[in-house]
């Protein structure tokens, strides 16, 4: 979530690892990575039938190319949700300013942009196939992408849905473990843009605002993990060290109440049961920014602690992504990677993104499956997501939860 913005504010010296393609299901190393040269059409590129069910697959967003990085940050310094800081207006316009040739050059390590929009087209067309057959009744089903700092936007989104003539709307959030922050920053902004495009309410919202602990989503990371773990000899396999690693957030954050620590220990617990293996393991945090206390451990303060301990194979698993970008494809391959390598720990791998996985597919659409189900009557939100944090001062959060309850 925050790798650009702390690599926005402090870049790491620059990686001088050879970059190679690799393949779509292959666990990979933390020295490899996937190139995405050009962006496959989204939804919105893609005529359909009017849809009788809309899916919004929300979530950050990143660059798709190099001239998309300077607004990207704009809009990422400019959301107080993400990241509050003083002046907020201005203090973006400079960081943004001063920061996009770097942010371009690690951009440029991992194919030129973000793939993040490529494999969320993947994701939704796979899951809207599906759910056509698994939930004949609400189909036919359309996803929209709608990112919160990249394109396509949720403005866009919500003008190709309003062209579409949509009367029934989910908002799905990409992110498994729920955050003030993440889910919470999206969904306060379809809150704002719906005042404006669809001011007389013609489309019906409901909202899925975490599945952390959904068994589809637990299957398909240990699937990952039992790859990931192949690649290390069967004597000493069980010794292998699991790092889940998530991003972090500012204990300003946490101590307001916000539910994502717990959820993504939620997912941690749930994949080590289902693994039922004998290996050591731990939660760590990654893309800390600036000064203030944020969760920790870092993530690789604890790969380069354990190494110093002797513990030289070590699996990373990013356990709150659903699929590649920055965070992995940098900062966890690339950035990480070079450190270790330069301390000497020689077993450092990182399991495969979940991506456009068969079996993620299936959990994203008996997700949404179960949601039409759910929500068929009144109920259009969670009642853990109806209640604020206790610490929450954000006025937005209130007046948003207000309109999706009616």
């Amino acid at each position: 979530m925050f790798a650009s913005a702390r690599s926005a504010l402090r870049v790491p010296s620059a990686a001088s690892v050879t970059s190679q393609v690799w393949a779509r299901r292959q666990v990979i190393p933390c020295t490899a990575l996937r190139s995405f040269a050009t962006v496959a059409p989204t939804s919105q590129d893609t005529p359909r039938s009017k849809p009788k069910t809309a899916i919004v697959l929300m979530n950050l967003g990143g660059p798709s190319k190099q001239e998309e990085v300077h607004d990207f940050l704009l809009r990422l310094f400019s959301d107080g949700d993400l990241i509050p800081l003083p002046m907020q207006k201005y203090l973006a316009q400079y960081i943004a300013k001063r920061r996009t040739p770097q942010i371009k050059d690690q951009y440029n390590k991992i194919g030129g942009g973000s793939p993040i929009r490529q494999w969320t087209t993947e994701q939704g067309k796979a899951m809207e196939k599906l759910l056509d057959k698994i939930s004949p009744e609400t189909a036919p089903h359309k996803h929209y992408i709608a990112f919160r700092y990249a394109s396509p936007l949720t403005t866009d989104a919500l003008q190709e849905m309003k062209s579409d003539g949509v009367a029934r709307a989910v908002a799905f959030t990409q992110y498994p473990q729920y955050s003030c922050s993440t889910t919470g920053s999206s969904m306060n902004e379809l809150y704002r843009q719906l005042q404006h495009l669809d001011p007389e309410r013609k489309m019906k919202w409901s909202v899925i605002d975490r599945w952390h602990s959904h068994p589809g989503l637990i299957q398909a990371f240990v699937n990952k993990i039992k790859a990931g773990l192949q690649q290390y000899p069967a004597e000493s396999r069980d010794k292998v060290i699991i790092l889940f690693s998530a991003h972090s957030l500012p204990m300003e954050i946490v101590n307001r109440g916000d539910h994502y620590p717990s959820e993504v220990a939620a997912t941690v617990n749930a994949v080590m049961e289902k693994l039922n293996c004998k290996n050591p393991y731990r939660l760590v945090w990654q893309s800390q920014v600036g000064p203030k206390p944020w969760l920790g451990p870092q993530t690789i303060k604890a790969i380069l602690g354990l190494g110093e301990k002797g513990h030289n194979d070590q699996l990373l698993v990013p356990i709150a992504f659903t699929s590649d970008h920055i965070e992995t494809l940098f900062e966890l391959d690339l950035e990480y990677g070079e450190q270790a390598h330069e301390a000497g720990i020689t077993g450092l791998k990182r399991a495969e993104s979940l991506n456009a996985d068969p079996v993620f597919i299936e959990a994203m659409a008996d997700i949404v499956k179960n949601h039409l189900k759910e929500t068929a009557g009144s109920t259009s939100i969670s009642e853990q997501f109806s209640v604020r944090c206790p610490g929450c001062t954000n006025n937005t959060c209130k007046d948003m939860r207000d309109f999706f309850k009616q």
